[in-house]
């Protein structure tokens, strides 16, 4: 669903900002709910569905960090670049993940446990989308490296900041840009 976002940001900047910050205000308060044992409708399930083993016990900071990486984004970079930083994150760390748990080929220990074929899936789908956007293949190479690096050495959910950040930040200095702050 964060991939939604740009487009919502394009339309309406403030709402897109309310959307995030209400939603992971909306998140925390279930969140401290569940960790004092009450489930809140749907949230409860998804969470407990979602996390990772690490996880269990304790406040599940992903989707929070999530909207902040997202939110920090769109402040700091102009578009696309702010777009570009948050397609990393959603597809390129998605696909990280997804690809990375159901295809664990090449595990990195000095990389916290991280996949080689995960790593590859965010390179490729970042590469893809960068691509798309920019139509310029060296940029779309680099952007994809720039995530792929930050998605490996990112610490546990703070990749969720770094790469969206990370990553708009480079594609503001390829495209000549000029950072909005």
């Amino acid at each position: 669903m964060i991939a939604l976002v740009p487009s919502l940001a394009s339309v309406n900047l403030g709402f897109t900002f309310a959307l995030l910050g209400s939603g992971s205000l909306v998140y925390a308060y279930a969140e401290m709910l569940r960790l004092q044992g009450q489930e809140v409708f749907l949230i409860t399930r998804i969470t407990n569905s979602a996390s990772r083993e690490r996880d269990r016990g304790r406040f599940v900071l992903g989707p929070v960090t999530l909207a902040l990486g997202t939110m920090i984004a769109l402040l700091l970079y102009p578009e696309p670049a702010a777009a570009l930083g948050i397609y990393a994150l959603a597809f390129g760390d998605g696909f990280a993940s997804l690809v990375g748990k159901l295809f664990p080929l090449g595990r990195m220990t000095f990389l916290e446990g991280k996949t080689f074929s995960g790593s590859f899936a965010c390179f490729l789908a970042v590469f893809l989308v960068s691509l798309g956007i920019t139509g310029d293949t060296g940029m779309a190479f680099l952007l994809a490296l720039t995530a792929t690096f930050l998605e490996g050495v990112s610490a546990r959910d703070l990749d969720n900041i770094v790469i969206p950040v990370g990553t708009g930040l480079a594609a503001t200095l390829m495209m000549g840009l000029t950072p909005l702050i």
